[in-house]
C-alpha cells in the first residue's frame, strides 16, 4: 500500500495537504475514514508513521488524513484573518465537500478530537465517530490547554527539563511546527459546553491511553455523550499513537459501523 499525497482548498481556498491510503483488494465493502491529527503534530506522524493507517487500511478502509491548517504540509498564513472561529472544523467541512463525501466515518486525536466533536455539532454526519486522546474539560475548558499552549510557544527554546511544559516544546521541535501561525490558530478554539455534546448522536467512541490524562476525564466525556462507547489503551498522551493498540481499536470498533 502506497500513501499519495495531494492538497484541497480550505474554507477560503488556502492549499491544505491531504494524504491517502487506499486499501488492498478485500472481502469487506471498503467504507472511507478521515483521521485528524493532534495540535503540532502532523497526519504522517499521528496516522502513518506508526502503522494507525496502515492497519485500518488492512480493515477496508480508505484514509484521508489531513494536515490541519498551521500544520505539516498545509498552508500557515500569517493573516489573522486566515482564523475565524472554529476555522478547522469550517476547514474539515470543505474537505468532506472537496471530496464529496456522503457515507463516511470520523476519527479526531487530542486537538483532532476536538475539531472533529466542534465539526459535529456545527452539523456534519459522520456515521460513526471516534474522540482519542480527549476528556470532558478538554472540550468544557479550552481556555487553560490553551494558555499552556501559548506560553510553549512564547517560551519556546528557553524551556527546561522538569517544567510542565517542557515535552510539548520537544515535540513541537520535532515537527517544526510555524509558530506564529500556530499561536493564531490557538485563538479560534472556543469552550464546548458540557449541553452542547447533546448533539452528537451518532455512535462514537471514546478512546484514551490509560495514562493519559492531558485532556481531562475521559469517563465523565463518554458520560456526557448520548450514545458513547468507551475504550483503554495503552499510553500516555504521547505515546499511545505510537502504539499498535491504536490502530486495532479502531479497526475494531469501526468495522461494527458495517453490521
Amino acid at each position: 500500500m502506497t500513501v499519495t499525497t495531494e492538497t484541497f482548498p480550505g474554507f477560503d481556498g488556502a492549499p491544505l495537504v491531504l494524504l491517502r491510503l487506499e486499501p488492498r483488494e478485500s472481502a469487506v465493502p471498503v467504507r472511507t475514514v478521515v483521521l485528524l491529527h493532534g495540535l503540532f503534530s502532523n497526519a504522517d506522524v499521528n496516522w502513518v508513521r506508526f502503522g494507525t493507517a496502515a492497519r485500518l487500511a488492512d480493515a477496508g478502509f480508505t484514509c484521508l488524513m489531513p494536515d490541519l491548517r498551521a500544520h505539516g504540509g498545509s498552508a500557515a498564513p500569517h493573516d489573522p484573518a486566515a482564523y475565524p472561529a472554529d476555522v478547522l472544523a469550517r476547514d474539515l467541512a470543505a474537505l468532506v465537500d472537496h471530496c464529496a463525501l456522503v457515507d463516511f466515518d470520523l476519527v479526531g486525536f487530542s486537538l483532532g478530537a476536538r475539531t472533529a466533536a466542534r465539526a459535529v455539532i456545527g452539523g456534519l454526519r459522520p456515521h460513526r465517530l471516534v474522540l482519542a486522546g480527549m476528556g470532558l474539560e478538554g472540550l468544557a475548558g479550552w481556555a487553560g490547554r490553551q494558555d499552556f499552549f501559548r506560553d510553549v510557544i512564547d517560551r519556546f527554546g528557553t524551556i527546561r527539563p522538569g517544567d510542565p511544559a517542557y515535552m510539548a516544546q520537544q515535540f513541537l521541535k520535532t515537527t517544526a511546527v510555524d509558530r506564529v501561525a500556530a499561536r493564531l490558530l490557538l485563538g479560534t478554539m472556543e469552550d464546548t459546553a458540557p449541553a452542547a455534546l447533546a448533539m452528537i448522536t451518532m455512535p462514537t467512541l471514546v478512546l484514551c491511553g490509560d495514562q493519559d490524562n492531558d485532556n481531562g476525564s475521559a469517563d465523565r466525556l463518554a458520560e456526557a455523550l448520548p450514545h458513547a462507547a468507551r475504550a483503554t489503551i495503552r499510553g500516555t498522551h504521547m505515546s499511545s499513537v505510537t502504539l499498535p493498540d491504536l490502530g486495532e481499536a479502531l479497526a475494531a470498533w469501526l468495522a461494527q459501523g458495517r453490521e
